[in-house]
């Protein structure tokens, strides 16, 4: 007999602890394999692969740019005919093509000297300028291609020595391989991209001669909003200089004679003003420095921590985190090149005595004095700046660094967290004297969550999002924090703020929930005066909508679709009147090549009470006369529940499910937030188990209800949060659920990071007999149950995540060798979280798993041939 995942490589590791003996010989035990053997229909999934349905159907919504001079906006769209630009002006009820694509594609050709068509345009970058009168975009071409000198406009740019050339040659050089070293990237061939102008009136293309874009922001550089300062820092401490010397350090880096200021000099290591050099590279940046004229290493120029502006650009605030205490975690990346090596980042674990303490400064540029915001309130606590919200006009002039709510530079506001996050503060501080003073308090027996503050009314009334009464909704405050008036009401949750119409003083809003005999996740946009309270839906249809609005609050697009619906995009105005339909995705391919829409499904929670949504797919030769495995693609939440409600072909469950599976994605208590409190706080306290309950009943209601779902055999995967969900469903339900295929595990919380863990599990605040503050965290994990491991399990980590830190799942291993259990496990090298280029691989991995412990086979070559025949064989 075959032993387990023969055709992988030596990086799976199978694990056969309790006997040598082959699989055929091991001791019977719960089989998920069917009386007769299935064989998996490879060809079929290969079909569904999402590379391959991305060349049936293209885009699925519209994603309008907003104009900074007027309500236009400007869109583009892609279907199997080929890419379209269009241009909307909604109150003239209007929308033309930006250009004619086959005019376009001529004057390219001539001037590019190189053939485009209607249908391929390589256009990128695009821009508006001269009050959006003419659009500037780039075209790549080999770095060798020749262009015409015809038809050029002459930008009279510097002209660069060959040195300056040279080192921005050797600068990029040098970041492409950091790049690419870092994401394993294949390296691409050199281009250089060449700068043309089309104005709107005429229809003219012309080539920029000697034109630069506005150079792009420097990586070390947080720029004020009026782009006359510039913050950075060097080795642990903040520096400034203002826009000609900036300009002066963008040509030449190295200038002696630029001339810089620093602010502070207590910076030092994990106790910085600059941002974590995360990268072993960075690091040896770092290191490396260079010497001023005192011989003193002050190190190259690097990205400060977090910087918020104030929006007259007079004073700005940074955040410090104190992590001296923190313990230290590792990884080592063993592909690192000449030789692995260790990384080594602060992390601080549930329960730990030892955590970051956070402090706010705002530093006034004329005076170059630094003042400390007086933020102390809670112990371990967490502080987030409160910032104003970015407009389509900010984003059109390309200013996204992050700015106070307040107008002014007089105060700020920002939020304070108590570290079992039952406590939060909405505070106001004077930035002169740091002195501040709480206006909002939300308090819980659970996890207080708050949505960013929002301010009206020239800043005399503030809008506060609170799940005080069960359900995520708005309340109007005075500037004092005088509770005015609850804005919104009723048993649905408030999901985000669109716009605000200061003269009707009307609050666009999104929510999920509202609509009766609907999906409660699908959200919709809203209307209501923040005085009267009274509602209006904007955007009907049983359908999710995503939705965009101007900076005037008077017109917006709406993206809507459903899991079995087609995507479409219209144009309404503020009263939710439509003024044109805009597109509708092109999917006559995807169905000509038997796409069939995923099937949505409600069944009861274990309960018996609660609803629960879903979302099924099946084969696309599905012949209901067959019984199927049904394979569970969990996550368990808190924070979301990764059921599909938008339509989505591209994704691995529709090709999972082409092998022979019936694959289902469906949620559980405690699981989305866009449910009420009480649904989402179900599972505190009860982390490991609090979701397997309502998984397994779905699963057995979908049994009772098609004959075609085969109970006895079912699979369960998931990733991350998913993946220590899928292996739990193992250890407690470990008769029903037969095989399971977990990625990136937090098995062990108890060593998983602090803030999720003691969030949603929930921790303890006491006090030790000398009067010191104390945490208490205590959860069960996977290891513990690892004894009642029956089926089959294969585990995947990559060997240097940072995030759910490999020993999650080695812990969990070390217990199931104790326990004589037999088990696969396969670590994949130089991946972190996401597994990046090797997603691919993993997925055909985890269908071969299933394959041949729920159908009976799986293919048995070495080569992964789904896989090497998409790409050419590079001899």
């Amino acid at each position: 007999m075959r032993t387990a995942l023969r055709r992988i490589p030596l990086l799976l590791l199978l694990v056969s602890l309790a006997s040598a003996a082959p699989l055929a010989q091991q001791a019977p035990g719960p089989s998920a394999a069917p009386a007769a053997t299935v064989v998996p229909n490879y060809d079929l999934a290969s079909r569904w692969a999402s590379s391959k349905v991305g060349k049936m159907v293209f885009s699925t919504g519209v994603s309008p740019q907003w104009l900074e001079h007027s309500d236009r906006f400007w869109y583009e769209f892609e279907t199997p005919a080929g890419k379209r630009w269009w241009l909307v002006d909604p109150a003239k009820r209007a929308r033309v093509p930006l250009w004619d694509n086959a005019k376009m594609a001529a004057q390219l050709t001539m001037i590019l000297r190189t053939p485009y068509d209607a249908q391929h345009l390589p256009i990128s970058e695009i821009k508006f300028f001269d009050k959006d009168t003419v659009i500037r975009f780039g075209v790549d071409l080999p770095k060798d291609a020749t262009v015409s000198s015809d038809s050029v406009l002459d930008m009279k740019m510097e002209v660069k020595t060959e040195e300056q050339l040279k080192q921005e040659r050797e600068q990029q050089q040098e970041e492409q391989r950091d790049q690419q070293q870092r994401e394993g990237a294949e390296r691409a061939p050199e281009t250089k991209k060449h700068w043309l102008q089309y104005d709107l009136a005429t229809g003219k293309v012309v080539l920029l001669q000697n034109y630069e874009p506005e150079k792009e922001k420097a990586r070390w550089a947080s720029v004020s909003p009026d782009e006359q300062t510039i913050v950075f820092a060097r080795g642990h401490n903040l520096y400034m200089m203002d826009a000609a010397q900036y300009a002066k350090a963008l040509k030449e880096a190295d200038d002696p004679a630029l001339v810089e200021t620093q602010l502070t000099t207590d910076g030092v290591d994990d106790y910085s003003y600059a941002r974590e050099l995360r990268t072993a590279e960075d690091r040896r940046r770092f290191r490396a420095g260079k010497k001023d004229e005192r011989d003193k290493k002050i190190g190259p120029r690097i990205p400060a921590i977090t910087v918020y502006w104030s929006q007259d650009s007079k004073k700005f605030a940074v955040m410090r985190n104190d992590s001296r205490k923190v313990g230290d975690l590792w990884v080592i990346n063993a592909l690192s090149n000449p030789r692995p090596t260790l990384e080594t980042y602060k992390y601080g674990m549930p329960g730990e005595a030892n955590q970051p303490q956070a402090e706010m400064a705002v530093v006034d540029i004329a005076s170059r004095k630094l003042t400390m915001v007086k933020t102390a309130a809670f112990v371990d606590q967490q502080i987030g700046m409160a910032t104003s919200p970015v407009t389509a006009r900010r984003r059109a002039q390309e200013q996204t660094e992050p700015q106070w709510l307040a107008s002014g530079s007089g105060k700020i506001y920002f939020n304070r967290t108590s570290r079992d996050l039952k406590r939060i503060d909405i505070v106001e501080a004077d930035t002169a004297t740091g002195e501040s003073k709480p206006i909002i308090q939300e308090r819980s027996n659970t996890y207080v969550e708050i949505q960013p503050l929002r301010l009206i009314n020239d800043g005399k009334e503030m809008i506060h999002w609170s799940e005080r009464d069960g359900w995520g909704h708005y309340y109007l405050y005075g500037a004092d924090g005088t509770l005015k008036r609850q804005i919104t009401s009723g048993e649905f949750v408030c999901t985000g703020i669109e716009g605000f119409d200061d003269k009707t003083r009307t609050l666009y809003f999104t929510a999920a929930g509202r609509e009766a005999e609907q999906d409660p996740y699908y959200e919709h946009l809203y209307a209501v005066n923040v005085d009267t309270g009274s509602v209006k839906l904007l955007t009907p249809g049983v359908m999710t909508h995503n939705a965009s609005m101007n900076d005037a609050a008077t017109f917006f697009v709406s993206s809507a679709s459903r899991v079995d619906l087609a995507p479409s995009a219209a144009l309404f105005d503020a009263a939710g009147t439509k003024v044109m339909d805009l597109e509708r995705a092109d999917v006559s391919t995807l169905l000509e090549a038997g796409f069939k829409f995923p099937e949505p499904f409600t069944v009861k929670a274990d309960d018996g009470i609660t609803d629960l949504y879903g979302v099924m797919y099946k084969p696309f030769d599905f012949d209901p006369a067959k019984k199927y495995p049904v394979i569970a693609y969990v996550y368990p939440g808190p924070q979301t529940e990764s059921v599909t409600k938008a339509f989505s072909p591209r994704q691995a469950n529709v090709a999972l499910a082409q092998l022979g599976f019936i694959v289902i994605e469906v949620g559980n208590r405690g699981g989305n937030p866009s449910r009420s409190k009480w649904y989402h706080n179900y599972g505190y306290g009860n982390l490991r188990d609090y979701g397997l309950a309502d998984k397994k009943a779905a699963i057995e209601q979908l049994g009772r209800r098609h004959a075609f779902v085969d109970v006895n055999r079912v699979g369960i995967y998931g990733h991350s949060g998913g993946g220590f969900m899928s292996t739990a469903a193992m250890l407690v339900y470990p008769d029903f659920f037969k095989v399971a295929v977990s990625s990136a595990g937090n098995h062990e919380n108890n060593i998983y990071n602090r803030w999720w863990s003691e969030k949603h599990h929930g921790v303890k605040e006491g006090e030790s007999k000398d009067g010191k503050p104390t945490f208490t965290y205590d959860i069960d994990t996977n290891s513990e149950i690892a004894r009642n491991l029956k089926g089959k399990l294969l585990l995947i980590h990559g060997d240097i995540d940072n995030n759910v830190h490999p020993a999650n799942t080695l812990r969990l291993v070390d217990a199931l060798i104790k326990a004589n259990k037999r088990f696969d496990m396969l670590m994949i090298p130089g991946k972190r979280h996401g597994f990046a280029d090797a997603n691919d691989y993993v997925f055909w991995v985890r269908a071969d798993y299933f394959a041949r412990h729920l159908l009976g086979s799986a293919a048995d070559s070495v080569d992964i041939v789904e896989l090497n025949r998409e790409k050419a064989i590079k001899k």
